[in-house]
């Protein structure tokens, strides 16, 4: 029995702008020095937008009046001396603020992955891939825009409006004031959007999301979407998907389309009311043409910057969408946590598994899932799980690998608390040969020495020792033969002897089958239950069985009804109590028994 796994969108907790801004400049601390050289770089550009006003003032006011060709000649050199110097400025500052932003996106894709894989199993569960796959591509690579065009360069843009302030006031205070007095009108329509901003950004971001989980399930799936001729219910369910994600696109741009025509608006309004003003003033001589030229050209140098700002402002609400998102992700906690601090296990490792009333259940106000299982496997022998399925013999195998945590009672390895000794040395204890098995794309021998402390010298004695050498070596290329996704060119039997040489391969202390040879052909099982009679010698051994055939000789048979222990004994003691062991064996065995089924 697994978690349940929703498809709807996690909730997110809204935290404040300037908290989630804190926590992203964060990311550029290592990156210190880089960073105070753009805002150097963008300084220098921002002076050099301070220089071609004064340069016209002086042209009109001074060497055109007094016909002073060599002066103009002179301003006119200037003004393209500091082109030029902007021009250069602008470049170093795109190399240096790209360079910023990716490696900002590098550090935080690895640190995503690392924090990935200490999540217990449980989040997985609850989290569809195809969203955690999001966070870490389209979410990540929308702060990649901040930080490249956005987050640094606003420092350029704020230094730029406070020296261009500071220069129309100084050459006249009272021009400078009718042009800042559409500042109040644009504070207002960034009030008035920044609430319809962020909420579509949060909602493309969740759309986006679901229409991955969506997209990565139906692929994953798609050999029984066509089984049962579903492709028009799942294209027509991916076209809702795809609509809401449109939609929620389109009432974005909706905002936008209002939004920067009423920055320009204001601009031009800005300019128009200075056009007035200092005309008025020219008329009675108090102003001269050159100033007001300069004001003209300062003025819509000022408002640049304000619309470079509202275009981040674009990019910073799609950003705290996205961060908001990744820093969830950043911030869950593992629900199984590793000890502090190790207590080692006993050396040699004996392998006693011991189970202490231990209840759990999935969710807190759910079903009990395991009620006051207690039971001993000692150290060499085999103890078999039997049961209907649902009756937890896969979760008791899930709490003595730590994937989830019992909710009262304790395990214990060779007297040890299972949740003392760290994820490591635990599982490293134990071999572990799933049914629903799991190949990674690559040559074989990478897939057999997964472990770091497993030789490729290793991998082939255990290979050979299961019988998987014989499927090895007739696959083209051998053991650096390339498996697709998941192993799917080998079949199901073939995966399974591979995936059962990559457990001996670590020479566990202690085996746990889950349905080991469920999906291997007759010949192919009897060579593995071959291996594991030789395997087995001297190893503890937890068997999941819904074959009884394969378990007649373990020295403990526990079966397991609706969470509990209802019998446990050998296969013989077992059919004497003529109980629910001895009705799993007539239903299997007996053709024609009353019930029928197959268990």
């Amino acid at each position: 029995m697994t978690a349940p796994r929703g498809m709807a969108e996690e909730p997110l907790v809204v935290v404040a702008d300037s908290r989630l801004l804190r926590r992203l400049l964060l990311l550029l601390r290592p990156y210190r020095l880089m960073t105070a050289g753009a805002v150097a770089v963008l300084l220098g550009g921002a002076m050099m937008q301070l220089v071609g006003p004064e340069l016209t003032r002086r042209a009109l006011d001074v060497a055109v009046p007094n016909r002073d060709a060599g002066l103009l000649t002179t301003l006119a050199g200037l003004y393209l001396g500091a082109l030029l110097l902007e021009f250069g400025f602008e470049y170093f500052q795109t190399l240096l603020t790209t360079a910023i932003g990716q490696r900002v996106m590098f550090d935080l894709r690895a640190t995503i992955f690392r924090h990935l894989q200490k999540l217990s199993i449980p989040y997985f569960d609850a989290h569809p891939v195809g969203r955690l796959m999001t966070r870490v591509t389209s979410d990540v690579e929308t702060l990649n825009e901040l930080f490249s065009s956005g987050v640094v360069t606003v420092f350029g843009d704020i230094f730029t409006l406070l020296a261009i302030m500071t220069m129309m006031v100084v050459i006249d205070w009272r021009l400078a004031l009718v042009a800042f007095s559409t500042i109040p009108l644009m504070y207002l329509v960034a009030r008035v959007f920044r609430g319809g901003v962020r909420r579509a950004m949060r909602d493309i971001r969740g759309r986006l999301a679901a229409l991955n989980a969506y997209l990565q399930e139906q692929i994953s799936g798609m050999r029984v979407t066509q089984l049962f001729a579903r492709e028009g219910a799942s294209a027509a369910r991916f076209a809702e998907l795809n609509d809401a994600h449109l939609e929620a696109h389109l009432r974005s741009i909706t905002i936008y389309a209002i939004f920067f025509p009423a920055v320009e608006l204001l601009t031009s309004l800005a300019v128009a009311l200075l056009l007035w003003y200092g005309g008025l003033r020219a008329f009675d001589g108090t102003l001269t043409v050159g100033t007001l030229a300069a004001f003209i050209q300062l003025t819509r140098r000022f408002f640049q910057p304000l619309q470079d700002l509202s275009e981040k402002f674009n990019l910073l609400q799609s950003a705290m969408a996205s961060s908001e998102r990744i820093f969830a992700l950043l911030d869950a906690v593992p629900s199984v946590q590793e000890a502090a601090a190790p207590t080692p296990l006993p050396t040699p490792v004996r392998g006693e598994v011991r189970f202490e009333d231990v209840w759990f259940r999935y969710q807190p106000d759910g079903a009990w899932v395991l009620k006051g299982v207690s039971f001993t496997v000692q150290p060499g022998t085999t103890t078999a799980l039997v049961g209907h399925t649902g009756a937890g013999k896969t979760t008791i195998v899930a709490l003595l690998l730590r994937f989830h945590d019992p909710e009262r009672g304790r395990i214990t390895v060779d007297g040890v608390d299972v949740r003392e000794l760290s994820f490591g040395e635990l599982r490293t204890a134990i071999g572990y040969v799933q049914q629903d098995l799991f190949l990674f794309t690559g040559d074989i021998e990478r897939n057999l020495v997964l472990d770091g402390r497993v030789t490729p010298e290793r991998a082939r004695r255990a290979a050979a020792d299961v019988g998987a050498d014989v499927v090895i070596d007739r696959l083209p290329g051998g053991w650096q033969a390339r498996l697709a996704e998941r192993g799917r060119n080998l079949s199901t039997g073939e995966r399974q002897l591979l995936a059962f040489a990559r457990a001996m391969a670590r020479d566990p202390s202690i085996l746990v089958l889950d349905e080991a040879t469920s999906s291997v052909d007759a010949e192919s099982e009897a060579r593995i239950q071959a291996a594991l009679a030789r395997l087995m010698t001297g190893r503890t051994s937890l068997v999941i069985a819904h074959r009884l055939s394969t378990i007649v000789h373990a020295d403990q048979i526990l079966v397991l009804h609706h969470g509990e222990v209802r019998e446990r004994g050998t296969h013989r003691e077992l059919l004497a109590m003529d109980g629910l062991y001895g009705r799993l064996h007539r239903l299997q065995f007996e053709v024609g028994a009353p019930g029928g089924a197959a268990a």
